[in-house]
């Protein structure tokens, strides 16, 4: 069957699951015992209004009738009492240091008062509010005293139960906590004011799990307890056999990312790696290893080789080490079988209005205004949106480069059922740049000032165009069993770009000879996923599961046309000269398309409580073929691959958990072109990690400390005797330490910092000396960013952040030619708010240091110091 009938048909079976889900809801019910007759069959809505009136209509209003306050070993439960709680659905946002949880078409009825208030019930939370926001919506408001208190929901015998924990915790409670010999007085509303003598039902162990919350609004804080890269469910960080490191959307904003590829200095083992031409991509290289712009964008495959990613929409950002295509494949991209994936997760839509802009300037007349506003659509909430838009203009420190970006991204929820929920998503990016190819790989190249341009200022130019759109599908069958579809298209095309390529210096190593390009290139996937996820138990032991199909096609095509070539002396610069034809030129260019099956499935395995095992694996049917643009010519390949992944997991305490993992990955090449035209084997890659992961500070600090050995065999690195082409290598392997840490040391002030020691080196190979460190990859690298801010008096909402990362020498390319020097740069911000307004001024690179990026290609002289002032409101 073809690729594109099989997504035809995922598709038309996600849309016959939402109308088979109200048949199996009414299997249970009694047999129909009258038929109604025509005249009893009520009438369709005629017009939008009343259809979109027809919830409100029909919902029935539930009743609150008490509230109740229990003391526990690790905090507070707050009862709603009310024997229908299983029709109740809750909304949740965080507002500085409140929790708050509307619950629509329900409605607070106590004696004597309208509303319930308690001031301090226990230590850490300083109030609880219950009241009637309106008609039919109850409002639950739960203050913390140093910070958002943690709560989850659960439905007893007497009503709806918010299990509350003064301090956040990275990970759900289990069990709920045995109540008290004496609850807490109820001092006003309700029934039975004073002490009660006989405490409320509890749940008991064969109780339902905690219903998830969906928490909406902006998170202050650097920790993030959850992450779905690592399972592709919503799986606690500790319970995942594998380091992951989350940077929330907080760390974006302090140091005022604009280039998400920045966030490499927050991670451990992670460098940047510099865009094509110079562009805003998004490029890591992980554990010595590069991902080659090939990630993850809400778990869909995202190649943004030379197409920029806008940070105005992003929420998080998620790094997870090592090899992962027992959940993502080997195909149609090189990322799964990789020393790591980067998934990006986008802003979801809020219940509650929300507006938000902000408008940044700085250093090389940098402009970028955004606008952020989000909310419901229909009064019910059951349709709600997002919409980002960025506008970004800067010069550059770079002589003759220049840019411009247009960027916006519409989002729509829709609540199709209380079990069911639709999205989709819409992203835009129109992107004009000068090419930018930085320096050759020259030592002579480190004397010149970092603002030099060796390109043509009259034959550099690009124009990017980037879409993407995204369905999604998520089903609950009950609180255990989860369906989850996603269908997601991306095309991006680079049209009529035009670049100068350096190639070496001549015997005087000062003329740079430079070939012109001109180039069009276009890449696009399309991606069908589909997964069932669920937890179940075997006796005592549980299972936690997902397993799944993914269908995916991707293509690439590009044409390169060399014109004309053109020397030009580094030190001292003549542009405008004029070109020679290139001698025996001629136009190449593949076209490659990769289509994809794969199948998947995973089980945590709870022996104990403390004690886990997670096993997956995954079997990849991959063929691809690969055209010449030029001759026509055709060569087609096909693999076959299992990828097995073992976890284990031992938790000695609720904030301790080791680890081990052993995980296998491959990497299809077909991307990659031979000077000889020879088919490239899969890279394949192994990994071995032990690792630790600790909570400190009631688990506001967490930390992770990991030691992995990765080894690569069938690696490609640039062909020594044309650069344009790859060869195979042989074996590569990264071994090392790893420490991350990040959280809330005490009210105000947060860190974010790492460490990493890695020893990358080429183990085998025909051509690279044996013991040649891998290029770009430094052996020692550190990096800190914290920040604080006032928490009382007159300047309260002032705050300050301060930032210095190391990095050791490094390896220029492959085989080891020089090195670049050590640097350790500095990076501040002053930030104030005040009600609904931000302002900050952001300091990156103070001291004026000077160092680069490479890439195996060229070496790229990173920014000097820049300032950005932004201006924000949100209400």
């Amino acid at each position: 069957m073809k690729l594109r009938q099989m997504i035809y048909l995922g598709i038309v079976g996600g849309i016959c699951l939402l109308g088979t889900q109200a048949v199996k809801a009414q299997s249970a019910e009694p047999p129909i015992t009258k038929i109604p007759q025509l005249s009893d069959i009520p009438r369709p809505h005629t017009n939008v209004k009343d259809w979109l009136a027809q919830p409100n209509q029909q919902t029935e209003v539930t009743l609150v009738t008490g509230v109740r306050l229990n003391s526990t070993s690790s905090g507070l439960e707050i009862v709603l009492e009310t024997p229908t709680s299983e029709k109740l659905q809750t909304t949740i946002k965080n507002e500085n240091n409140n929790f708050v949880a509307d619950i629509p078409n329900a409605q607070l009825q106590l004696t004597g008062d309208s509303s319930f208030r308690q001031d301090k019930p226990v230590a850490g939370i300083s109030e609880v509010i219950v009241t009637n926001v309106d008609i039919n919506t109850i409002r639950v408001t739960v203050t913390g005293e140093g910070g958002i208190p943690k709560v989850e929901l659960d439905d007893g015998d007497t009503g709806l139960i918010f299990v509350v924990t003064p301090v956040v915790s990275s990970t759900p409670q289990t069990q709920n906590p045995t109540p008290p010999t004496a609850p807490l007085p109820l001092p006003r509303g309700g029934e039975g004011e004073g002490l009660q003598e006989t405490p409320p039902t509890q749940p008991s162990a064969d109780a339902d799990e905690p219903i998830e919350l969906i928490v909406t609004g902006e998170e202050d804080t650097y920790s993030v307890p959850d992450a779905s890269t690592g399972t592709r469910t919503d799986t606690p960080l500790r319970d995942i056999p594998q380091s992951i490191q989350v940077i929330p959307r907080q760390v974006i904003e302090d140091r005022n990312v604009v280039r998400l590829s920045e966030l490499a200095d927050n991670v451990s083992g992670v460098q940047p790696e510099r865009g094509y031409g110079g562009l805003s991509s998004l490029g890591y290289r992980v554990r010595g290893f590069l991902t080659n712009f090939e990630t993850l964008r809400n778990g869909f495959p995202d190649y943004g080789y030379f197409s920029p990613r806008d940070v105005a929409n992003i929420e998080r950002l998620e790094i997870l080490k090592g090899p992962a295509a027992v959940l993502y494949g080997g195909s149609p991209t090189q990322y799964a079988g990789g020393s790591g994936v980067i998934n990006t997760t986008t802003k979801k839509p809020l219940a509650e209005p929300y507006y938000s802009a902000s408008v940044t300037y700085g250093s090389y007349n940098f402009l970028r205004p955004t606008l952020d506003i989000s909310g419901p659509l229909t009064d019910d909430k059951s349709v709600l949106y997002r919409l980002n838009v960025a506008y970004e203009s800067s010069d550059s420190f770079r002589d003759f480069v220049e840019y411009d970006s247009f960027f916006i991204s519409p989002v729509v929820e829709i609540k199709v059922g209380d079990r069911t929920k639709l999205t989709f998503e819409y992203e835009h990016q129109k992107y004009n740049f000068v090419f930018d190819n930085g320096f050759p790989i020259e030592p002579e190249i480190l004397q010149l000032p970092r603002s030099r341009f060796l390109g043509e200022p009259n034959f550099a130019n690009g124009e990017v165009t980037f879409n993407s759109l995204t369905y999604r599908l998520e089903h609950d069958f009950d609180d255990n069993w989860k369906f989850r579809q996603g269908f997601n298209v991306l095309n991006a095309n680079l049209n009529d770009a035009r670049q100068a390529s350096s190639g070496s210096l001549q015997d005087d190593r000062r003329t740079l000879d430079r070939l012109f390009y001109a180039s069009d290139e276009e890449h696009e996937n399309i991606t069908l996923q589909n997964q069932i996820s669920g937890k179940f138990s075997t006796g005592s032991i549980r299972h936690n599961v997902v397993f799944g199909v993914d269908l995916a096609r991707n293509l690439f095509s590009y044409i390169f046309a060399p014109d004309l070539e053109l020397s030009i002396d580094i030190f001292n610069p003549q542009y405008g000269g004029t070109p020679t034809p290139v001698e025996g030129g001629s136009p190449f260019g593949l076209k490659i398309v990769s289509e994809n099956v794969g199948l998947f499935a995973e089980n945590l395995i709870e022996l104990t409580p403390n004690f886990k095992v997670s096993l997956g694996g995954r079997l990849d049917f991959n063929d691809y073929s690969t055209q010449d643009r030029v001759s026509g010519d055709i060569l087609k390949q096909s693999n076959t691959r299992f990828s097995p992944r073992v976890g284990i997991i031992y938790q000695p305490s609720d904030v301790t958990s080791l680890y081990f993992n052993w995980s296998n990955g491959f990497s299809p090449q077909f991307q990659a072109r031979s000077r000889t035209k020879e088919q490239f084997e899969p890279q394949t890659t192994e990994q071995f990690e032990v690792g630790v992961k600790q909570n400190f500070l009631d688990n506001k600090l967490s930390a992770t400390l990991a030691l992995f050995q990765i080894t690569k065999q069938n690696v490609l690195t640039p062909d020594p005797v044309d650069d344009i082409f790859q060869i195979q290598t042989g074996e590569q392997r990264s071994r090392g330490i790893e420490l991350d840490i990040a959280g809330e040391i005490s009210p105000g002030w947060k860190v974010i910092a790492n460490y990493a020691y890695i020893d990358g080196k080429v183990t085998k190979d025909n051509l690279i000396p044996v013991g040649d460190r891998l290029f770009g990859v430094p052996e020692h690298s550190a990096g800190l960013w914290t920040s604080y801010e006032l928490q009382s008096g007159s300047l309260q909402g002032l705050g300050f952040g301060a930032g210095l990362y190391f990095v050791g020498e490094q390896e220029v390319d492959l085989p080891n030619k020089f090195k670049l020097a050590s640097y350790l740069r500095a990076d501040a911000s002053i930030f104030y708010r005040r009600q609904n307004y931000r302002f900050a001024v952001n300091f990156k690179n103070i001291s004026n240091i000077k160092y680069y990026e490479v890439d195996g290609y060229s070496i790229d002289p990173a920014p000097p110091f820049t300032v950005l002032g932004t201006v924000s409101v949100e209400f």
